[in-house]
């Protein structure tokens, strides 16, 4: 799952960043992580396993992560 989290949010976020493969799936499990953190404390949920809305939060938090990696990269 974390490769197609990766995925999703790279084509949500397109842009010139580095890493292939890997990275695109790392990038998708520390989505999970950050998505679940996020929705729980939210009280919307966490990361359960393989459902639509553990996929959305999952996806959100690698948009945020990504979002950060290209703030930083600009400063």
């Amino acid at each position: 799952m974390g490769l197609l989290v990766g995925v999703v949010a790279k084509l949500i976020m397109p842009g010139k960043d580095p890493g292939g493969f890997i990275i695109t799936i790392l990038l998708g499990i520390a989505g999970a992580f950050v998505g679940g953190f996020i929705g729980t404390q939210l009280g919307i949920g966490s990361f359960t396993g393989w459902n639509w809305k553990s996929f959305f939060l999952a996806v959100g938090g690698a948009i945020i992560i990504l979002a950060v990696y290209r703030f930083i990269r600009k400063n």
